[in-house]
């Protein structure tokens, strides 16, 4: 979480899951990626940086989204 938040104050985007880290804190194992999602969130926006929406992230990485899929 400390690398992740400092990359966010660089002005860089965050990336938070299991497949990336599987703690949530410094020798405190992660439950879910839901459990990461939500610290990362609370630690950015207490630090008054934007939080992407789900549209911001398909549009930052230009994905058609599922309405534009075939499955």
């Amino acid at each position: 979480m400390g690398l992740v938040t400092m990359g966010a104050l660089m002005g860089g985007n965050v990336r938070v899951g299991l497949e990336d880290s599987i703690y949530l804190g410094k020798g405190e194992l992660a439950k879910s990626n839901a459990a990461q999602v939500a610290k990362i969130r609370r630690i950015l926006e207490d630090l008054s940086l934007d939080i992407a929406t789900p549209a911001d992230a398909r549009r930052m990485l230009d994905l058609k989204g599922a309405a534009n899929v075939a499955f």
